[in-house]
């Protein structure tokens, strides 16, 4: 046995680590105990780093494991490959509508991307009011936001009327600062570093 293995399984090292995991339960514990509303929740994703999106579907993919119907509205990356669109899209409790317009620095008309995002908002807020859809993702929505697109207040409405049990994911850069103040939950990822602007290529079945 080496030194550090002696001291890593020391009886004083091994007090203090049940202490401090004693600690540690009684105070989840106390903070599970203390969470006893339920209801429908508001998600944002937001932050410059990668995974927005991903982290998104990965919920999709759990809730529909559940059996619970679930609707992803894409406003952004519609024309992309997407595989976990690819592989859920065939569930039967799973409802997909896209903007089909590609990257609004793509198309640069605010005409034509507008009315667009008109169009895929309409489905969108049906979803928002149909109490039989347990989860709705608005993915890239921030960007409708940011650029005027949408108006604030018509995605409040939609948000705050929405079923009680009905949970919204929102994802994207730049969330408008009113959407984090509604939200329960808020998580942003920061990039630390991205392969892309050393030139590495996305990826298929890792980047999209």
């Amino acid at each position: 046995m080496t030194d550090r293995d002696s001291h890593s399984s020391s009886p004083d090292r091994n007090t203090r680590h049940k202490s401090a995991m004693q600690k540690l339960k009684s105070h989840v514990d106390a903070k599970v105990a203390a969470a006893d509303e339920e209801r429908g929740l508001l998600l944002v994703f937001t932050g410059n780093g990668k995974g927005k999106t991903t982290a998104a579907w990965g919920t999709v993919t759990r809730a529909l494991g559940y059996g619970y119907r679930v609707a992803v509205v894409q406003f952004i990356k519609g024309l992309w490959e997407c595989g976990e669109r690819e592989r859920l899209v065939a569930d039967d409790n799973l409802e997909v509508a896209i903007m089909a317009t590609g990257f609004t620095w793509d198309t640069q008309n605010r005409e034509s991307d507008t009315a667009a995002c008109h169009e895929v908002w309409e489905q969108a807020a049906r979803m928002l009011a149909d109490p039989d859809v347990y989860l709705v993702v608005l993915d890239e929505i921030t960007y409708m936001l940011k650029f005027g697109y949408l108006d604030f207040d018509t995605v409040r409405t939609a948000l705050e009327n929405r079923p009680a049990e009905q949970t919204v994911i929102i994802t994207g850069r730049n969330a408008h600062r009113e959407l984090v103040a509604m939200a329960d939950t808020v998580t942003e990822m920061n990039e630390v570093k991205h392969g892309f602007n050393n030139g590495l290529k996305a990826r298929r079945g890792i980047d999209f």
